[in-house]
C-alpha cells in the first residue's frame, strides 16, 4: 500500500448543509432560558461597542442582547435560505464562518456544478422556538449558542430534533457568523450553569476538566490514530468508527487510509460552556484526509459531489479532505475514564485531489 502524503486540497465551498448523523447516547436535560429582563435592560444600556473599560481592562460582558441574538439567527437563516435556493456560496458567506463555514461553502460550490440551475427541491429552512445562551466574557471574539427547532425533523423517520448553532463575533463592526452547527434530540441539551442570569465559558486551557478545550482535538486525532485508551468514552464517533474504518481499509481491489489532523485555530478555536453538575458542553473541529487507492489498472469511483471539488485527475487515487464538527460533554476534573462523550458529530468534504 502507498503511503498517505498529504497534499490539501485548495479551501472550496460543499454541500448545501449535507448533514451526516450517527446514533448517539442520551439521557441529559433541557436548558433553562437565559438572560432575564432586568439582564436583558442593563445590556440595552451598554455602549453600541458591547463592551465598558473598567480601569484599562476589558469588563465581563453578555455578547448581544436577547434580540440581537434573535436578530442574528433570523439573519443568518434568510441568508442560508437564499444560498440553499440559488446554490450560490457567495449569498451566506457572510453568515458562516469556521468548520460549518467550510462544510456549508464547499456543499454549495459542489452543488452550483451539479445543479447549476439552483435547488429544484429548497424547503426554506425554519428554527423557531429559540433559546439564547450568552456566555458574558471580556473582550474579542465574543459568541453564544441558539438552541432551536428546526422544521426538518418533520420528515418521515427524523425524530424530534434541536439544532444548536454557536454564533460568533470577532469585533464590534463585524457580522454575528455561524461557526458550529450541531443536532440534538430535546433530552441531550444539558443544564448550564449561570452566573448573574449568563452563561459561563470555560477557558481553553483550564484544568477543572478531565480535559482542557484546548486538548480535546488532540486527544481525538491520537484515539482515532491508534485506539489506545483515553478519556473519550466507547461510542458511534469513537470505537465504532475506528472500526467501520478498520473494515473498509482493505476491500478488494481498493484501499483506504486516513490521516486526522487538530483544527483549532481562529474560528475553529474550542469553545465551550458550563454545565450545572460542574462539567462543560464543549464544540471542537477536526480536519480528516481518506485516501483511496485502487489495484493496477483500476480507478477509484468518485461521487458527482465530490468530483465538483476535485483539482488534478484521477489515475489511481482520490483524497478527499473532510472538516469534522464535534460537540462533547466534558466531565470535571478527577474522572480518569471516559471522561469525555461525544454527543454529536457533523461531517462534509471541503475538498478532493486525484492523482
Amino acid at each position: 500500500m502507498r503511503r498517505l502524503t498529504l497534499r490539501r486540497a485548495p479551501r472550496r465551498p460543499l454541500e448545501r448543509l449535507s448533514v451526516r448523523r450517527s446514533t448517539r447516547p442520551t439521557g441529559l436535560t433541557r436548558p433553562a432560558r437565559l438572560l432575564g429582563a432586568t439582564a436583558a435592560a442593563t445590556v440595552l444600556a451598554l455602549t453600541a461597542s458591547g463592551c465598558v473599560t473598567v480601569h484599562g481592562e476589558l469588563a465581563l460582558m453578555p455578547p448581544a442582547t436577547q434580540a440581537e441574538a434573535a436578530r442574528a439567527l433570523t439573519d443568518f437563516t434568510t441568508a442560508y435560505n437564499k444560498a440553499d435556493k440559488a446554490h450560490d456560496p457567495a449569498l451566506d458567506a457572510g453568515r458562516v464562518t469556521g468548520p460549518l463555514g467550510e462544510i456549508n461553502q464547499a456543499g454549495l460550490r459542489a452543488r452550483a456544478v451539479t445543479a447549476p440551475g439552483g435547488n429544484p427541491n429548497h424547503q426554506p429552512l425554519e428554527l423557531s422556538d429559540a433559546r439564547f445562551v450568552l456566555p458574558r466574557k471580556a473582550g474579542w471574539p465574543r459568541w453564544f449558542l441558539a438552541d432551536t427547532d428546526p422544521n426538518r425533523d418533520t420528515d418521515q423517520g427524523a425524530g424530534d430534533q434541536r439544532w444548536l448553532l454557536v454564533f460568533v463575533r470577532n469585533g464590534p463592526q463585524q457580522l454575528w457568523e455561524v461557526a458550529h452547527l450541531v443536532i440534538l434530540s430535546p433530552s441531550e441539551v444539558p443544564e448550564f450553569a449561570e452566573e448573574d442570569g449568563y452563561a459561563v465559558p470555560v477557558a481553553a486551557d483550564t484544568d477543572a476538566l478531565a480535559v482542557a478545550p484546548e486538548d480535546l482535538g488532540k486527544e481525538y486525532v491520537s484515539f482515532l490514530k491508534d485506539g489506545q485508551p483515553g478519556p473519550y468514552a466507547a461510542g458511534p464517533h469513537t470505537t465504532l468508527l475506528r472500526e467501520e474504518r478498520q473494515k473498509g481499509a482493505k476491500r478488494p481491489g481498493l484501499a483506504t487510509q486516513y490521516l486526522d489532523r487538530v483544527a483549532d485555530q481562529g474560528d475553529f478555536s474550542p469553545l465551550g460552556l458550563r454545565t450545572k453538575d460542574g462539567g462543560a458542553f464543549v464544540f471542537f473541529a477536526t480536519r480528516f484526509f481518506e485516501r483511496q487507492t485502487a489495484a493496477p489498472g483500476y480507478r477509484p469511483k468518485v461521487d458527482p459531489s465530490v468530483k465538483a471539488l476535485l483539482t488534478g485527475e484521477v489515475k489511481n487515487t482520490v483524497t478527499k479532505e473532510w472538516v469534522s464538527n464535534q460537540v462533547v460533554l466534558v466531565k470535571p476534573a478527577g474522572t480518569d475514564r471516559d471522561g469525555v462523550t461525544i454527543k454529536a458529530r457533523l461531517q462534509g468534504v471541503v475538498g478532493a485531489q486525484g492523482s
